[in-house]
């Protein structure tokens, strides 16, 4: 089964390249993010055609995530534990049947934070807190578990070509890392860096100061995996190719082969 995740960063501006890469790269289940749509306003009809289940959970303007899937949904829950009053369209669970058992996918995206210290970088620590709290929860029950999305987070010095441009940014603060590393730490295995060490595995490139074409990156795109999932996982990649195609998100897809039916 293969598993991706991809911030389309407007899911009704990137129409053209998100079937093109669906049916290149064929994937069973997709994460997306910053889809910037309400659920009535997602284009739907030429995703089904492709074979695809919907699970949508949107916001005007800003945020919203959503699920594509090949297989059935069982159960859908959109929003993150902890915190009833929180408006902001970041997180769908699903829950999908398959041979042996079940398969449970999240598609998340981690707020920014920026500018810190301030407002925006105390609500992205609150939130990182709640999703470890999600994971703890959730990796009692045993089974495989996909955390799949934008973290806005760099974990390490090799995850950026320039790190010292990133020390002051939300992203890279020290207690931002520390709170990924607690995550990862529950159990979790980093599926990218699993299967490479490799130093340029980027996910992100700004649209700003030619980026892409200097290859001044950063990974901030993850599939974390329970260990249920991780002793199925074959293969994991990045699909950078996309960043160079017409009209691109600033993101690219992500994707983890695992041994599940």
């Amino acid at each position: 089964m293969r598993i991706a995740t991809w911030n389309v960063n407007s899911i009704r501006q990137r129409m053209d390249g998100l079937q093109a890469w669906l049916e290149e790269r064929k994937p069973d289940i997709v994460c997306l993010q910053e889809i910037k749509c309400t659920d009535d306003a997602f284009p739907r009809e030429p995703l089904e055609a492709l074979g695809y289940n919907i699970a949508v959970h949107g916001q005007k303007t800003f945020n919203g995530v959503a699920l594509l899937s090949k297989l059935p949904f069982d159960e859908v829950a959109p929003g993150l534990m902890g915190d009833d009053g929180d408006a902001q369209a970041r997180f769908l669970e699903a829950v999908i049947s398959v041979r042996g058992g079940v398969l449970r996918v999240a598609s998340l995206y981690l707020p920014n934070g920026n500018p810190a210290p301030g407002d925006r970088y105390a609500y992205k620590l609150r939130w990182m807190d709640r999703l470890i709290a999600f994971a703890r929860a959730r990796l009692t029950l045993e089974e495989p578990l996909v955390l799949a999305g934008d973290y806005n987070v760099i974990p390490t010095p090799a995850d950026a070509k320039h790190p010292e441009a990133w020390i002051h940014d939300a992203l890279f603060l020290k207690p931002t890392r520390d709170k990924f590393r607690t995550l990862v730490n529950l159990g979790l295995v980093d599926a990218l860096r699993a299967v490479s060490d490799d130093p340029g595995l980027f996910t992100y490139w700004d649209y700003q100061g030619g980026a892409f074409a200097k290859d001044d990156g950063i990974r901030i795109d993850h599939i974390l995996l329970s260990p249920q999932a991780a002793d199925r996982l074959a293969h994991a990649g990045v699909d950078r190719h996309v960043r160079g195609w017409d009209k691109p998100s600033d993101h690219v897809p992500v994707y983890v082969d695992l041994d599940i039916r």
